[in-house]
């Protein structure tokens, strides 16, 4: 085994042992954190110097994409201008291992000054920061994994997994689901995962109809215009009753132009809500071997709103 593993297990152990500590040390003082930005009728406004200031960002970015608006306020920018940023009715969340930060003390003279609630995050319940803060989150005192104890190591990896704990119980409160997080990231894989059905799929004139007593000819046309290879058969309310594919005509070749949509569609198809995520739909139609859904929405009497190509998914990064 290598030094350098050697070094990287040290590490690794040191700042795990922090987070247990970590656990085992929360009390109400996180509750009332939690509370204090439930009850915030403005933004979080995160603030720190140095590597808090780094962590303090992923903090705010993590918050504001799961339903909390935040922001992080640099504090030296702060003290030339942009206190303005906190305005009553937020609540500001500062880190500072030592506590004593002189960079944060312009931003935290203007909470007490405006009256927004301040927690304070640090290593040293005494420090002036936690006895200035409405709430106080007292990091543990673990020994920094750099071994010298001037590198934060354990102190950041501990207010970053501190700050993911207040944006998790937010979530949970506030049910925040996949659907809600996905509007906040519609970008990359991650947004194609959580694209909803209704994101991706044709609809109005794109949408391939007939009514039950079109003629199979003007069906036909129907199904070689829109280019999806099936089309539904909707009643005069927009109900869908059935679809028509490539394997209903070869079933129904003999004589095939003598009928109409009704005698060759297939009653009763799988169909998917517009509201339900694409990659639902990706999974149905692998399951059961076909290209294409039609969108039918239970709330509003199955009328069918559009239709969801297997193509359209994977032009989405799905499949």
């Amino acid at each position: 085994m290598s030094n350098f593993q050697n070094i990287a297990r040290r590490v690794i152990n040191i700042e795990s042992q922090a987070l247990q500590q970590l656990a085992d040390g929360l009390d109400d003082s996180f509750d009332r954190a939690v509370d204090t930005l439930l009850n915030a009728t403005g933004r979080v406004i995160i603030s720190g110097m140095g590597k808090s200031g780094h962590i303090a960002r992923k903090i705010a970015a993590t918050l504001a994409s799961t339903g909390t608006p935040a922001h992080f306020v640099h504090p030296a920018e702060a003290s030339h201008g942009d206190l303005g940023m906190m305005a009553k009715g937020d609540v500001a969340l500062m880190l500072s291992n030592s506590g004593e930060t002189p960079e944060l003390a312009d931003m935290v003279a203007h909470t007490r000054r405006f009256g927004i609630p301040l927690i304070g995050v640090a290593g040293r319940a005494s420090s002036t920061l936690l006895k200035q803060a409405d709430v106080a989150l007292v990091l543990p005192q673990a020994p920094e994994a750099c071994g010298s104890g001037i590198v934060p190591t354990t102190s950041t990896t501990m207010t970053l997994a501190l700050g993911d704990a207040l944006a998790v119980a937010l979530m949970e409160h506030r049910e925040f689901t996949p659907e809600n997080f996905r509007d906040f990231h519609p970008g990359g894989k991650l947004g194609a995962r959580l694209s909803k059905v209704s994101d991706l799929m044709h609809s109005g004139t794109a949408l391939p109809t007939v009514s039950p007593g079109a003629p199979m000819s003007d069906t036909l046309i129907e199904i070689s215009q829109k280019g999806f290879g099936v089309v539904g058969v909707t009643a005069d309310d927009g109900r869908l009753l059935g679809i028509i594919t490539d394997g209903d005509l070869r079933r129904h070749m003999d004589g095939l132009l003598s009928l109409n949509a009704t005698d060759v569609m297939t009653k009763d198809p799988t169909t998917i809500a517009p509201g339900a995520l694409a990659e639902e739909a990706v999974a149905i139609m692998n399951q059961r071997h076909i290209t294409c859904l039609f969108v039918v929405n239970p709330d509003n009497g199955q009328k069918a709103e559009g239709l969801l190509h297997i193509h359209d998914c994977l032009r989405a990064g799905l499949g």
